[in-house]
Formats: C-alpha cells, structure tokens, sequence
C-alpha cells in the first residue's frame, strides 16, 4: 500500500471515527390531524427531515450517524449500510446484528433496466444435520415455541456478513476496514442504553440465564440498566477490529466460528446442531427482485427464501382493482372501507404464502417461479371474492388451475428486526431488514453479540393432511422469512421514488403495505404513511393499532363481519422518498414514532 492510498485511508478513518454535530437537514410539518403521542408502546410524534444530496434512515440515532458520516465523506449507499449494521449490533442488540441474517434491495442508478436492481439474500441457513423433526417433541409433536427458541437448538448459520462483503466487492467505495470504525469506538469508549433497549431489558425473562448476556445486559444485583447507562464491549471491538481487517473470513473460518460452535453446541438445556462446518460453508446469494407494477409506478421486493416481496405485489394487485384513492384517512382517521378492502386483499395474500412460499432453492413455487402466484387475471379472481362482508379466513388460491398437495405453514415469526433506508449522493439505494428474529433471539451471547434463533422461523410441523409443508426444516435451507425491503419506481421513467421497510414478523407485510398505498394511493408523504395507525389481517382477526383508532372504527368493521383484534403494533419503519418542494426535488425522510428511528441527510 503507497503512502497516499495510506493516508487517504486514515483521513476516512478519522472521520469516520468523529460524531455529527447534526443533520444538515430540515423538518417539515406534519398532516393536520395527525393523532397526538399516546399508548404504550413509546410513540413519538416525528415531521420528517429533507435533504438535497443523499440521506440515511435507521432505527437509532448512533447508526443514524455512522451511516451519516460514511455517506459525507464519499461513501455509496453499500458503505453507509455497513457501518450502520456493524453500530445496531452494539446499540439495538435485541434487533439485529453480526450472529444473524438479513435482506437487501440494491438500486443501482447508472446501470440499465431489469440489471439496475438486485436482491442480496443474507438468510441464515439450518446445519447441516437438521431434519424435519427439530422442533418437534419425541412423540413427534410441535415443541411449545420457546422450548425451541431458548439455547442453541433454534441457531442458524449467520449470513448479514457475507451479504454485506459480496454487496461492498460491487458497489463500495471506501475501503472496508474504514466502515468499522464508528461501531468499534463506540464499543470501546462506550454508548448510552437507549430507553427502548432499557424497557425491552425489563421485560425479558430468557436472557438472564445465559452467564455471558447476564453479566453484560444486566448489574451485580441482576437489575437490567437503566436507560442513559454508558456501556462498553470490549469483546465485540475486538471481533469488529478482526472483521475489519481480514474481510468476513475471521467470523466464518476461525476462532469465532468455533466458539458460535461451542455455545450452541454445548448449551446445558438446549442444544444445538450447527457447527463451525456449517458456518464456513455459509454463501451469501444474489437473486432476481420480485417487481410488479402498481397503477404509474413499479414496486420491487424480496423474493423467496422471503415471502414479503410476493404478499405485497399481490395485495396491490388485488387493491388495483379497487377505488382506493377515494378511501383516503379524513383528519388522520382511517377509512372502515379502506381498512376493509386491505384487510381481505390481506388475508388472501397470507393464505397463499402460507401453502406455497419457501426457500425455492429447496421447494419451488407453483410454476417454478413468481409469475403465477402474481399473474393479473389470478389476482383479479382472488380480489373478486372480496365482497362487502369479511371473508374471516381466507383458503389459498389455485394459481396454475390445479391442486398443489402442500401442508400449512405454522411458524409463529416474532418481530425483532431492523429496517435500513439509505439514498447516496450518486442516486443509488438500498432498502435493508436485518434481524436476530425474537427479541434478543436465542438469548446466547458470544464473543460480544447475540446469535439469532431465525430456525424458529421454519414450521415446527413437516405436513398435515395436505402435504408436506413448503417451509418446513431441511438440510442447509432458508426459513422463509416475511421481511418486505421495498423499493418503488415510476414506471415510464424508472426514477426511484421510495425506498422503505419495517420490522415487526409477519406483520411486516401490512406495515409496508399500508406505506405503499398511504403513498401511491393517498398522496400522503413517507412520514405522514408511518404515522398512520397500523391495520390489517394476517388471515386471523382484523388487527388495528390499540389506542390509535376510533371506536367508530371498530363499530363499522363488525357490522361487516370482521373479528376486531386491537393490539400492540410496534412497526419500526423507515422510509425515503423522492418529493417536490416549492419546486425542487428533493429526499424527504421518515422514522417510525414507534420506535426510536430518526434520519440525517444533506
């Protein structure tokens, strides 16, 4: 290396290293109406953030920041999401990080057509020794959810890593040691604990009984710390420095490896089946985004091993069928009508990814691909059985005309995850959902962060009177994941438009969902659709947002024969968009209130 490639490399780290004084950015104000904060979960009124050049979103500030700083000093899009990640492992540990998996829409703005976008597949995947019985009791019976969950039985190989390296190979611009740097003084000098990791510590019930999480998540009298305690990881900073160093392989081909082994493997209660073999064998995948066009735009996602990318292309499909531009929320209140339509396009979209959508590397779709499961003639046939009256569960749908013999899915898919936005000063996105699966996922800590339990995304059952079930548990495969990392374009143009996604387990379709037609259909900006009440249907009860709705509401949704469920529902999204204001165009950005979300941008 000459001195010059030297010293650019240490001025990037330098100020890689440094802290925002603040988003050169400004707020706007938000719809008139828009329900004040209220209800339990923390919610947080936000207006949104403009920008000119390039923007990041994330659901903390300190990722926020690192993302800033990368993409202030020249960084892509790729870079920004690095150094993002590598900080929500240290700051949002019970979300995402290292020791789990996630999705990524890559737009590339110089390149043409269907090569512009490409998917980056970072799903865990299951050892090597599994078989469709890991869940399951000796009498061969689905194990209660978290006697699979807690220990090393519910650990996949991870794979955010690997996706991120393949990602940076194409589309980084600054070196890769230097994304390191935010995550690895922040370990080593110390962050806050945030509010909301301070409230999820006081409920957990599982993480105590690992020695290694306890001592570090918890003082000497076993009292989680408070919110503002500085806390410091020594451990991670040096898994962080190794990374940075010698690209992915240290985590998947050495010591750190083995030590995942060991802790999964000899777990006192709960052992597990992977082993370092399965972690050094671990491949991150590129594949074709799912793309649909929806009235004057076009809407790309995730295709299979995740089941976000096919759910929403069909519930647009089917509500491109209906009059939702004339539903739109009156003074921030939704439309029964409007929560109807979605709620059924819902559970016929869920019923569908329930019986066909798995890792396709493994179980193929109808059709050996997309197209028939998103076939406009099909969805208009499923939109038609849409009457005024709730359907109250939806049966899959026969998109080839014949009878596919396949079980159920019943993996429950909690919702501790991450969602990623970032557009850089080239034009080009990403769109990222990152997760460890539940809340501090399988509650084992080595080497400085958690490993996930995304296993427990695969149906515990293998068949039922149908079949076989598409997801179940198999050798090195992917369990289907609903993660919906979305990008949005103008048809004619190809023009990005949005570029947003969310936690939140299966929800996550419906969180999403209700962006893109609060965008597309309403006219409302990003932040305006995230501060909307969360509503929807995963083919079970009509679920809304507790203490966000009117009870009229409710009242109007049982006269048409909807089981009205209100509930929790603690959507994190993140959204970028392009707009218009007083003539210029520009990003505007949104965070969830939910959450503690926020976006910096210049």
């Amino acid at each position: 290396m000459n001195k010059t490639r030297i010293s650019s490399l240490a001025l990037v780290l330098a100020l890689l290293a440094g802290c925002a004084t603040g988003p050169v950015s400004r707020q706007v104000v938000p719809m008139p109406g828009m329900q004040a904060p209220e209800g339990a979960s923390g919610y947080a009124e936000k207006a949104g953030w403009t920008a000119r050049k390039f923007m990041v979103a994330t659901a903390n500030p300190l990722a926020t920041d690192a993302g800033y700083q990368v993409l202030r000093v020249g960084g892509s899009a790729v870079d920004a999401a690095i150094a993002v990640q590598m900080v929500l492992t240290l700051v949002e540990p019970q979300s995402s990080g290292i020791g789990g998996g996630a999705f990524m829409l890559y737009f590339d703005r110089a390149a043409q057509g269907d090569k512009s976008i490409k998917a980056f597949d970072g799903r865990e995947t299951a050892p090597a020794a599994a078989t469709d019985k890991l869940f399951q009791t000796p009498q061969g019976k689905a194990m209660p959810f978290y006697d699979g969950v807690v220990g090393g039985r519910s650990v996949g190989a991870p794979g955010v890593l690997r996706m991120l390296e393949l990602a940076h190979r194409q589309y980084g611009k600054l070196p890769w040691a230097s994304l390191f740097a935010p995550a690895i003084r922040l370990a080593e000098e110390g962050f806050p604990v945030s509010p909301r990791l301070a409230t999820l510590l006081k409920s957990e019930q599982h993480l105590k009984k690992d020695a290694v999480a306890a001592a570090y998540f918890y003082d000497k009298d076993g009292n989680p710390w408070p919110a503002g305690h500085v806390l410091k990881n020594p451990a991670l900073a040096k898994v962080l420095r190794d990374i940075a160093l010698g690209g992915a392989d240290p985590f998947y081909k050495g010591p750190i490896a083995r030590d995942i082994e060991a802790k999964v493997r000899n777990h006192p209660t709960n052992p597990g089946l992977l082993s370092a073999a399965d972690i050094a064998a671990y491949q991150a995948k590129v594949r074709e985004p799912v793309c649909a066009d929806y009235r004057t735009w076009t809407v790309c996602g995730m295709p299979p091993p995740s089941s976000g990318g096919i759910a929403i292309a069909q519930m647009l499909g089917m509500l491109e069928t209906k009059d939702m531009r004339s539903l739109a929320p009156k003074d921030g209140q939704l439309d029964a009508q409007a929560v109807h339509l979605f709620s059924e396009a819902g559970r016929l979209a869920y019923a569908d990814r329930a019986r066909y959508v798995a890792d396709t590397d493994f179980v193929p779709l109808p059709g050996n691909g997309v197209k028939p499961l998103l076939d406009k003639k099909y969805l208009v046939e499923r939109a038609a059985l849409i009457t005024d009256q709730s359907m109250g569960q939806a049966q899959a749908g026969m998109p080839l005309a014949i009878d596919v013999a396949r079980g159920a899915d019943t993996s429950p898919e909690l919702p501790s995850t991450s969602h990623i936005s970032i557009v850089d000063a080239r034009g080009n996105a990403i769109s990222m959902t990152t997760t460890i699966e539940d809340a501090f996922g399988s509650r084992q800590m080595v080497d400085g962060f958690l490993l996930n339990n995304q296993l427990t995304d695969f149906s515990f059952d293998a068949k039922d009177a149908h079949g076989p079930v598409a997801n179940r548990v198999q050798p090195n495969k992917r369990p289907r994941s609903s993660m919906a990392p979305t990008l949005v374009f103008e048809k004619g143009s190809g023009e990005l438009v949005l570029s947003t996604g969310s936690p939140g387990g299966s929800a996550i379709i419906n969180y999403v969902a209700k962006v893109l037609v609060a965008t597309m259909d309403w006219g409302l900006n990003v932040q305006q659709a995230i501060n909307l009440p969360n509503f929807g249907s995963r083919n079970g009860p009509t679920e809304l947002e507790q203490g966000r709705v009117s009870p009229k509401l409710v009242e109007q949704l049982k006269a048409k024969g909807h089981n009205v469920r209100l509930m929790e529902q603690t959507s994190g999204l993140q959204g970028i968009m392009r707009v218009r204001i007083h003539g210029d165009e520009m990003w505007f950005g949104g965070a969830d209130p939910r959450r503690e979300g926020s976006v910096m941008g210049d």
